[in-house]
């Protein structure tokens, strides 16, 4: 294989829509703008939830009461069945479980799930552990110790 014979793979690269040419090409006429108005005008888009000038759902909808949400704790899960790829002996921390590539996903508080079996000790640092995740790990013989979330980093 040489570089002059590298070709994309069918699909890959399709033909731009040519607007305004002709009512039989299926984007004549207003060139799939629709009718006339703001929306019709180059430059002319409207922000998300705009109703025209009517006051906007989001704005009509009272809000009142408790919202769980801002201030529920969400904790990225991680089976103890996941900790089984560490060597024997080993500190499992937060920054080694994304390093290793067995928590992925947003940086968050990590929780340590009771699926799976651990055949050897590991001393294993998390924000929280579930009763079963626990007990499977100090019967393997590890150690199971709570990161605390208010505390403050140290700084370099």
């Amino acid at each position: 294989m040489r570089l002059h014979t590298l070709q994309n793979r069918p699909g890959a690269r399709t033909r731009s829509k040519r607007l305004g040419h002709g009512e039989s090409s299926g984007l004549g006429k207003t060139s799939g703008r629709g009718g006339k108005g703001q929306t019709a005008r180059a430059g002319g888009t409207l922000r998300v939830g705009f109703e025209g000038g009517q006051m906007p759902l989001i704005r009509r909808v009272p809000k009142r009461g408790f919202n769980n949400a801002r201030h529920r704790i969400s904790y990225l899960g991680i089976n103890v069945g996941s900790l089984e790829s560490f060597a024997a002996g080993s500190v499992v921390d937060i920054k080694g479980l994304w390093d290793s590539g067995v928590a992925r996903g947003p940086r968050q508080l990590v929780k340590i799930l009771g699926t799976g079996d651990l055949t050897h000790a590991l001393t294993v640092h998390a924000h929280a552990f579930s009763a079963t995740a626990k007990a499977k790990i100090e019967a393997a013989g590890g150690q199971c110790q709570v990161i605390q979330r208010g505390a403050p980093s140290v700084k370099a």
